[in-house]
C-alpha cells in the first residue's frame, strides 16, 4: 500500500490539501493520519461517526489522529476490514519528516504490506526564500521532498517564481515542482505517485547541472543541502555496492538526508531501487529491464556536506568496467 508523508510549513496550505482529499468525491479510500486534530482545522461538516482516534468521512475516507505511537496505529489501519487505497501522514508544522519516513524501513510488519510512495512538501512561494534563508528545516523539507506543491503562486512574479524553482533544484535536483494556488492540483499528482519515477530519475537536464555549479558557489553555506547525482552505464557490483553504502551511512548518516537510485546490478534482470533516509536503506529488486533498454544506473544524493569527490569515487569502486 502506499504511503505519502505530507510537509510544510504552518500556512503553507497543507490543511487546504488535506481538507481536498478527505472530501472530494474521487473514488478512492484513503485514510489520513494527522499528527494532531487540533492543528489542523478538519471540516467538521465532512466528519460522518467516529470513535475515539479515527474519523470517518463522507467520501469514505478516514482520518485519524496520533498522540503517541506512528507504528501503533499504522498497523491498526492496515488490519482494519475495509482496505485503503493509500495512506497519508502529516507532519507537524516544523517536524523534520526524516523520521515519519524512516519508520516504514524499520518495522517488518509495515515493510511487508506499505511502500513509502513519496515525500510531499507545500510551500509558500512568497515566504519560503526568507525560510530557506533563517530556518534549516525549511530547506530540509524541501531536501526531502519527491513533489513539491509551490502553493501561492499568484502572491509573486513570474521572475521571482523561475529564481525560487532554480534555488530549489539546488537543494534537490530531483524533485517535481508543482505550481499551485489552493493546492489545486489534480489529486493523481500527489498519491501513489510511484516517486521513483524512472523516467524522471533518469532524465536529468545536464545543462541545468553546469549553471547551478557556476551561478551558486559563492554563497553556498558550508552545511547547505545539496544534491549530487551519479551516473553508469556499465553494470554494477551488488555486494560491493551494499558494502560501500552501508559503510558510508553509517558515517555519513546523518548528514545525508536523502539517497536514492535505480541500478543495473550485474547478474539481475530486474531493476534494483534503492533509497535512503538518514542511516537506514531499503533496496528491492522491481520490474525486469525491458527488452533493448539502455540499462542505465543514477544514484542520487540529497544532503549536507556532500563530499562529492569522495561519493565519485566510492561509486566508481562499485562499477563493473567491461572486460
Amino acid at each position: 500500500m502506499p504511503v505519502t508523508v505530507l510537509t510544510g510549513y504552518l500556512g503553507a496550505g497543507k490543511t487546504t490539501l488535506l481538507n481536498r482529499i478527505l472530501s472530494e468525491q474521487h473514488g478512492k479510500r484513503y485514510a489520513v493520519v494527522v499528527n494532531e486534530f487540533g492543528e489542523i482545522g478538519i471540516d467538521n461538516d465532512l466528519v460522518v461517526g467516529a470513535d475515539e482516534e479515527v474519523f470517518e468521512m463522507n467520501n469514505g475516507c478516514i482520518c485519524c489522529t496520533v498522540r503517541g505511537d506512528l507504528i501503533r496505529i499504522l498497523s491498526g489501519l492496515l488490519k482494519r476490514r475495509k482496505g485503503f487505497d493509500g495512506i497519508i501522514i502529516e507532519t507537524t508544522g516544523l517536524a523534520d519528516p526524516g523520521p515519519v519516513a524512516q519508520t516504514f524501513f524499520v518495522d517488518d510488519d509495515l515493510q511487508r504490506h506499505t511502500r513509502l510512495d513519496a515525500v510531499i512538501a507545500v510551500v509558500d512561494a512568497k515566504h519560503l526564500p526568507q525560510q530557506l534563508e533563517t530556518s534549516p528545516e525549511a530547506a530540509e523539507q524541501v531536501g526531502f521532498a519527491d513533489v513539491i506543491l509551490l502553493n501561492k503562486t499568484d502572491l509573486v512574479s513570474s521572475e521571482e517564481l523561475e529564481r525560487l524553482e532554480h534555488r530549489i533544484r539546488g537543494i534537490n535536483i530531483h524533485t517535481r515542482i508543482l505550481r499551485t494556488q489552493q493546492c489545486q492540483t489534480p489529486l493523481e499528482d500527489v498519491l501513489d505517485v510511484g516517486a521513483f519515477d524512472f523516467d524522471r530519475i533518469m532524465t536529468l537536464e545536464p545543462d541545468f547541472l553546469d549553471a547551478h555549479h557556476h551561478h551558486h558557489h559563492h554563497h553556498e553555506h558550508d552545511d547547505a543541502i545539496t544534491s549530487l547525482s551519479l551516473e553508469t552505464e556499465h553494470p554494477v557490483h551488488g555486494p560491493r555496492f551494499d558494502t560501500w553504502m552501508s559503510a558510508l551511512l553509517q558515517v555519513q548518516g546523518p548528514d545525508i538526508l536523502r539517497c536514492k537510485g535505480i541500478l543495473n546490478v550485474d547478474g539481475l534482470n530486474q531493476r534494483y531501487v534503492f533509497q535512503s533516509v538518514h542511516m537506514l536503506a531499503q533496496g528491492t529488486t522491481t520490474q525486469p529491464w525491458r527488452e533493448g533498454e539502455t540499462r542505465h544506473s543514477r544514484l542520487v544524493f540529497i544532503g549536507r556536506n556532500l563530499d562529492t569527490e569522495a561519493l565519485r569515487e566510492g561509486f566508481n569502486d562499485c562499477i563493473l568496467e567491461p572486460a
